[in-house]
């Protein structure tokens, strides 16, 4: 039951049908035990099951061979790569600015955002730029940062303290993994 040619073969997929060349191959059919058997028996026992012989363990001894409905076993890995990538998280730094002498109101106003910005699970980089001499309040841009991590410890923890990185200096927040 040759339905899949060499051209229509995907890389990295499975040897099906007249595609296997081992004499002899370890045999599973659903609802049976697994036995050895020779080539010929076994795509005979898949032509009459009108189904696919697919070698699922080339490497073992000997090849283990599954007859299956082998579109049907793609479809359902393509469904299942599809649920799993959907699952994962697209995480995405947001960055905020700082200066070393930013005052009350627009420290209050820049950790509300960075509040919501982990409320959607997005990392936040928050940084302070010293500008020419201002690089003498390095303590004051580093209380700043740990102030900030602070008021954001309730919705997320420093991934990164801060650090000092040439004349900026930065802190890096994640967002704290809600149970739903």
């Amino acid at each position: 039951m040759e339905r899949y040619g060499k051209n229509n073969r995907n890389e990295n997929q499975h040897n099906i049908n007249n595609e296997i060349t081992t004499p002899v191959v370890r045999l599973i059919v659903e609802g049976k035990q697994a036995r050895i058997v020779t080539l010929r028996e076994a795509m005979d026992i898949a032509a009459s099951c009108r189904m696919d012989l697919v070698e699922i363990s080339p490497n073992a001894t000997p090849p283990v061979c599954k007859v299956m409905d082998y579109q049907k076993h793609l479809y359902e890995m393509k469904k299942k790569q599809k649920e799993i990538k959907s699952k994962t998280a697209k995480v995405s730094v947001k960055e905020i600015r700082l200066g070393p002498n930013t005052d009350g109101h627009d420290f209050e106003f820049k950790v509300k955002h960075a509040i919501e910005f982990l409320k959607e699970g997005n990392k936040v980089k928050v940084d302070i730029f010293f500008k020419g001499r201002t690089i003498i309040y390095k303590d004051r841009g580093e209380e700043m940062l740990l102030d900030f991590a602070k008021e954001c410890q309730e919705y997320g923890k420093p991934d990164q303290l801060p650090k000092l990185d040439g004349k900026r200096m930065v802190l890096i927040l994640a967002p704290k993994k809600t149970t739903n």
